[in-house]
């Protein structure tokens, strides 16, 4: 309960932060209606409408709710609706760009660690191809795989291949090369080959590095997905909703679809936290 109510306080005060944002941002709306009409709106009035306006400058917390629960419980999962069915297409996208990123990840990271050359040479590659925008990137990836007529998952998964790459190569290069002197020298006095010293010193020592880069790769990845949504006009998939949302001004839906999307990374990021707690304990890493 000690460790719930620093938690609790601050939801409780964020809570009520956007409450108080919602009255102030959607009264003009109710206020200009009560002068069109020729109304005298008073506080409670004001108050109640900016609550329920049906196209809010801010949603209240419990409209979200609401979208929430209808797209996720009041619609099947087979309805273009349903907010089960986007996210499901937008996690199909972002898990096969996710494991084509950190694969390549950590390929490149091995290479580095074990090739000066490729460290030279790759390395500052990588580093500036994160300096490009992935907006400016993603229509362009859009357009190339449409010109081939490849539409659907493939483009979107390596947008998000693309931002999922870089923390986990960043986050292996460092955890490859973590082994001191001492520890190196140690292998070389028992004659083990390069092989030997990378499964049983380097790679042991980098899974820590690895896991916490998956984290940060796999919330990339999604993000990385979403963005790949909207620049194609697609129909399917999380940034579907928010594109369409924005369209008609249906801003509780832009905020549902916003949710959706967060308990997604924070549902990937959990799992992916508790591969690392089960595969650390075995190797006898962590407690």
């Amino acid at each position: 309960m000690k460790r719930a109510l620093p938690v609790l306080t601050v939801i409780t005060a964020i809570i009520l932060a956007w409450y108080a944002a919602a009255v102030v941002l959607n009264a003009p709306w109710a206020r200009d209606q009560a002068n069109r009409s020729g109304t005298t709106l008073t506080l409670p009035a004001l108050l109640r409408d900016t609550m329920t306006q049906e196209r809010p400058v801010l949603p209240a917390p419990h409209q979200v709710a609401k979208g929430l629960w209808d797209g996720v419980a009041g619609q099947k999962i087979t309805s273009k609706r349903s907010l089960v069915w986007h996210g499901w297409i937008t996690l199909s996208a972002t898990l096969a760009g996710f494991a084509v990123g950190s694969l390549a990840g950590i390929l490149l990271a091995v290479g580095i660690v074990h090739s000066r050359v490729i460290d030279l040479s790759v390395m500052p590659w990588a580093i500036a191809s994160q300096t490009v925008p992935i907006l400016a990137i993603a229509p362009m990836v859009i357009v190339v795989f449409a010109s081939a007529g490849i539409t659907g998952l493939v483009p979107k998964a390596m947008i998000s291949a693309w931002l999922s790459f870089f923390p986990v190569l960043v986050g292996m290069v460092k955890g490859l090369r973590t082994p001191d002197a001492m520890q190196m020298d140690l292998m070389r006095s028992w004659n083990a080959s390069q092989a030997q010293v990378f499964w049983r010193l380097r790679l042991p020592s980098a899974l820590p590095y690895l896991f916490a880069s998956l984290k940060v790769a796999v919330a990339a990845a999604l993000v990385g997905t979403i963005v790949g949504e909207l620049p194609a006009g697609a129909t399917a998939g999380l940034g579907a909703r928010l594109l369409s949302g924005s369209y008609y001004g249906q801003t509780v839906q832009i905020w549902a679809a916003l949710f959706a999307a967060a308990a997604l990374a924070a549902g990937l990021v959990a799992i992916i936290g508790a591969i690392e707690r089960v595969t650390l304990r075995r190797m006898g890493l962590a407690r």
